[in-house]
Order: structure tokens, then sequence, then C-alpha cells
């Protein structure tokens, strides 16, 4: 039953690798996606096919999308926790796994989470962070047509 369920998905992520690459538009989208660590063929598609307004819309309307951006909790004096929710759950659930791959492999996202870990985040809030920042590279290298470059961190 493995075997058979393996070659159903291997078949499936065939048809939407050809289903990219028959479309200029989306193969030309595609490639600087999969330039960043930790962006595979399926976070990629996942991106193209719910998260359609990538690279035409500026970082804080994308991150509301994807549900990444933190919702204030305050009234009056109260200054509430910040929390990230609403947007579409499948592409907040792959960019949060691609962002704990990209922290662990590419030094300019590892930087960031150390960064916000050193200064007493938690790991989740720290992971949230980094996929925030990540559909935030992703969106501008997008408006710009161009592939991930590793930064060096400050």
């Amino acid at each position: 039953m493995i075997l058979l369920l393996e070659r159903r998905i291997e078949k499936v992520e065939t048809r939407i690798a050809e289903i990219i690459q028959s479309s200029p538009e989306l193969a030309e989208t595609d490639r600087p996606l999969q330039s960043v660590p930790g962006v595979g063929t399926i976070v990629a598609a996942t991106l193209l096919a719910e998260l359609p307004e990538i690279g035409t819309t500026d970082r804080r309307r994308i991150a509301a999308l994807a549900g990444l951006a933190p919702i204030a909790r305050d009234s009056g004096q109260r200054n509430g926790k910040r929390v990230i929710g609403g947007g579409r759950a499948t592409v907040r659930t792959a960019l949060y796994l691609a962002a704990l791959h990209a922290s662990r492999h590419s030094a300019t996202f590892k930087a960031f989470r150390k960064k916000l870990q050193d200064a007493g985040k938690p790991v989740k809030t720290a992971l949230t962070a980094t996929a925030r920042k990540l559909l935030s590279e992703l969106n501008s290298m997008i408006l710009g047509g161009t592939c991930f470059r590793e930064t060096q961190p400050t």
C-alpha cells in the first residue's frame, strides 16, 4: 500500500512540475522561488497555487494574506500579546517548514533566527518571524525578477 501511495505522489508531483514548466509565467516565477534555501518544488508549487498575489503587492499585505502578520490585541491601557492568524493556512504551513529548513542551511536566515532567539524570543516565535522574512524576501525577488543571494549577517 505504501508503494502504491508513493507512486501516486510521484505522479502528482511530476504533473505539477509539467504544469509549471508548460506556462512561461509560472516557470518564470518558479525559478527565483526555488533559488532560496528551504524552498523546493512543493513549497514553490504551493505558493504559486495558493498565493497568486506574490510579487504583486507589498510585504505587509503579502504577510497578512499568508497569515504571518502579527495581530495586535490591545484594548485601552492593556497591551496584549501579538499573535498570527487568518490568511491561508496551507501557505503559512509551507512557509513555516521552509523557514525551519532555511534557518538551518542559509547564513542569512540562520543569523536572523539566532538574533531573535538570543533576544529571548521563543523558538516558535523566531521561526514564525523567519517565515515572514522568507516570504518578504520571496515577494521582493519576484517583484524585482531576481534570484536569491546570500547576504553577510551583520
